[in-house]
């Protein structure tokens, strides 16, 4: 059920890009905000399923093979879109984007984020899968399992990681880099996933664990979204 759920969601936010750039092509900034919307919604919908299907046998593999399977899936949907608030901030910066646009995007991530988590929410009150059951229970299911010093390194060492192999396989073809960056990524979420949950992406962790900003908000964003955009401003000034 979680993975036709899952299938559904991709289906239906294709339909959506599709009419989108066909209907509303001459209304180039909504269509740029409704591509951008439409695609983080997706991912983070996805996400949040997944986070329930993190404790399903034989752990941990189920989880780490549906992470790499549903990243190359996004993948491979998803093209021209950074689904990532930290990803925005490259072509800003590099002034590829206007700043206008790129603060369009990023607000439109954040709505997403907003979006999916009250679409699940939603879902799982239905309890159609046993997943579901007891999901709106957990008020903030605490994805940090360390110190916040060490979650802030974590963090910002994996967004580090994460953007460097982006600019690095940028050359690559679509078809083989979206295999590379979906392996990075389950690396990435093996090796600190039951510490901080491996997130790197403002936008998803806002996304996931709303209710821990709400009662540590400090915490959660100096680990959530000061330390990935931190480690995305350090990559502009080595490169």
């Amino acid at each position: 059920s979680s993975l036709l759920l899952m299938a559904g969601i991709v289906g239906t936010v294709w339909l959506c890009r599709r009419f989108t750039r066909r209907r509303l092509r001459s209304h180039q900034r909504l269509c740029t905000f409704l591509l951008e919307m439409f695609s983080t919604f997706q991912i983070c919908a996805c996400t949040n399923e997944l986070c329930l299907l993190g404790n399903v046998e034989p752990k941990p593999h189920t989880a780490l093979t549906l992470t790499y399977g549903f990243t190359v899936l996004h993948g491979l949907t998803l093209p021209g879109s950074t689904c990532n608030p930290c990803g925005t901030l490259q072509p800003m910066w590099g002034g590829g984007t206007s700043v206008r646009v790129g603060g369009l995007k990023i607000v439109a991530q954040f709505v997403a984020a907003v979006l999916a988590r009250v679409f699940m929410h939603f879902i799982w009150s239905l309890e159609m899968a046993e997943p579901h059951f007891g999901a709106l229970s957990q008020d903030c299911s605490n994805p940090m399992q360390t110190t916040e010093v060490q979650a802030f390194c974590i963090e910002l060492l994996f967004s580090i990681v994460f953007q460097l192999t982006v600019l690095r396989v940028e050359s690559i073809n679509p078809k083989y880099k979206v295999h590379l960056i979906a392996l990075l990524i389950t690396m990435l979420v093996y090796a600190g996933g039951n510490l901080t949950g491996a997130i790197f992406n403002p936008a998803l962790a806002f996304s996931l664990h709303a209710n821990c900003f709400y009662d540590k908000f400090l915490s959660y964003s100096l680990v959530y979204w000061i330390a990935p955009s931190l480690g995305k401003f350090l990559i502009f000034s080595v490169f």
